[in-house]
């Protein structure tokens, strides 16, 4: 697991605005002018905030016209989901414990 990575991304999402914007964008896709009608912030705050998101990537933009488009991207969603099952499993395979018995033994 790349935990330096992971770190990351929970840093991006630690805000509760930007949790808001992730949980939002979790049923479609959205223009930045539908996102902002959820808060009470200005553009340049939302724009703050999705580069913080996209940064980790989390979230992919596109522009169209004269706004901009934000997707949640698939790929966070799969890896963050299985980076969250496999810290959080409780499976003596997926142990972190197994691997350092592993490489003591080896150093033995």
């Amino acid at each position: 697991m790349d935990y330096e990575k992971l770190s990351l991304v929970l840093k991006a999402m630690a805000d509760p605005k930007r949790m808001k914007i992730i949980d939002l964008l979790s049923y479609s896709s959205m223009c930045a002018c539908d996102v902002l009608k959820h808060f009470d912030f200005t553009q340049p705050t939302l724009s703050h905030h999705m580069k913080v998101l996209e940064s980790a990537g989390i979230v992919s933009v596109s522009k169209q016209s004269q706004w901009h488009h934000y997707t949640l991207r698939e790929e966070f969603v799969k890896e963050f989901m299985s980076s969250m099952m496999h810290l959080l499993s409780d499976s003596e395979e997926d142990c972190l414990c197994q691997y350092t018995k592993e490489t003591k033994g080896d150093s033995n």
